[in-house]
């Protein structure tokens, strides 16, 4: 599924592979992950992370779009299978300098809204958790449909009509809030690092490969 997202974001922004500065391959609770990093060219960073444990009853995939030459939000993309059932997740994080036009992404939750949704908990990072986040829920059975609909979700980001960034300075700043709150207050993936490899393991991941 990854690689057809890395294509839907291919067909506007060109792709260059960047590397995971030596962390491509890394073992962690038992898990194997996968990553690497890419340059969007007129986008920003994108990064994946595949993961297999557990004899492979439990597959773990994210990819996460930190727009920095776009005023688009941060875009994260997971999904976990686990012991027959799969969740999809699709977060957007307020990165934007100016409010963003997520038309495309609204229209989508209106299409999909009978389907079943996780209750949201109380985060850390509520305050710059974007209206649109929702993780959907299912079952093994629901996968080529989560297939579909991840393809859908990522079509609709890259079609937005964005704006350049040209405050910098302020995305970088808005972006950091978010990384940054990562490390400092953690959560249920950045947590599985901060205790197998350590905060500046950690930070030097999310720094330089991840965000």
């Amino acid at each position: 599924m990854i690689s057809k997202l890395l294509n839907a974001i291919s067909d506007k922004y060109p792709l260059t592979e960047k590397g995971a500065s030596g962390f491509e391959q890394m073992k962690v609770k038992g898990m194997k992950f996968d990553i690497n990093s890419y340059e969007a060219k007129g986008l920003g960073h994108v990064s994946t992370m595949c993961a297999k444990g557990f004899f492979g009853l439990m597959k773990m995939d994210t990819l996460i779009i930190t727009p920095k030459d776009k005023d688009l939000p941060l875009f994260s993309y997971d999904r976990i299978k686990a012991m027959g059932n799969d969740k999809l997740y699709v977060e957007f994080y307020d990165t934007c300098v100016e409010d963003p036009n997520l038309k495309p992404i609204d229209d989508l939750l209106s299409k999909y809204s009978d389907i079943p949704k996780a209750e949201a908990k109380k985060q850390w990072y509520d305050d710059i958790k974007l209206s649109q986040t929702t993780t959907f829920v299912g079952k093994k059975k629901d996968s080529d449909a989560f297939d579909k609909m991840a393809l859908e979700f990522m079509n609709a980001f890259v079609s937005i009509d964005a704006k350049d960034v040209t405050d910098h300075e302020t995305k970088e700043k808005k972006t950091s809030v978010y990384v940054d709150g990562l490390l400092n207050n953690g959560g249920p993936a950045t947590d599985v690092f901060l205790n197998s490899v350590g905060k500046e393991k950690t930070t030097e991941l999310f720094k330089k490969v991840l965000f």
